[in-house]
């Protein structure tokens, strides 16, 4: 839920393109999460400010919940939030997790993520990079929309294939 919070952030800030990446690194005990988008970015005031829950660029709320819980869950695993952002270059913020820290929260279904933000953003290009104890694959919508040739990736024969990709590339790494 973290991962879809922060990027329909990105998605509100107008991003075109959404990098996700995960590392696992169980050696060095070791989650990392970061979302990179090319949105519109925030202003040092603004960046400064969006971990405090009743600040929000939203005109249908006065809350923000979503760097805030991610925060918590960070801080609550032994981790962290790093945010970066600049106007008009994007955002990227960072979360540190420690891997085996009992109170950390699991990934979930990373595919279903993918798919629900596939689905419902085709015109938004989404790159997803997860490493699992050195073992990397990666998924971009980029690749597939040049090759279905101007076939919707929100189709739903498109959706269960890359549903059936995404269960297969990400099983050889052991994720789900």
């Amino acid at each position: 839920m973290h991962i879809l919070d922060i990027v329909e952030n990105a998605i509100r800030a107008a991003a075109q393109h959404v990098w996700i990446t995960i590392t696992e690194d169980a050696a060095r005990d070791v989650l990392v999460v970061e979302i990179k988008d090319d949105g519109v970015g925030m202003s040092e005031n603004l960046k400064n400010r969006v971990t405090d829950p009743f600040t929000t660029t939203k005109k249908t709320s006065r809350v923000g919940l979503g760097i805030p819980l991610l925060e918590q869950a960070a801080q609550e695993s032994g981790g962290e939030v790093f945010i970066t952002s600049e106007p008009g270059k994007g955002t990227t913020v960072r979360a540190t997790f420690q891997y085996s820290h009992i109170d950390r929260k699991p990934l979930g279904t990373i595919s279903q993520t993918l798919l629900t933000l596939i689905a419902g953003n085709p015109s938004i290009d989404f790159s997803y990079t997860h490493t699992r104890n050195n073992q990397t694959v990666h998924f971009d919508t980029a690749e597939w929309k040049h090759e279905l040739e101007g076939i919707p990736i929100n189709n739903p024969e498109v959706l269960r294939l890359i549903k059936k990709n995404l269960a297969e590339t990400l099983g050889t790494i052991g994720v789900s």
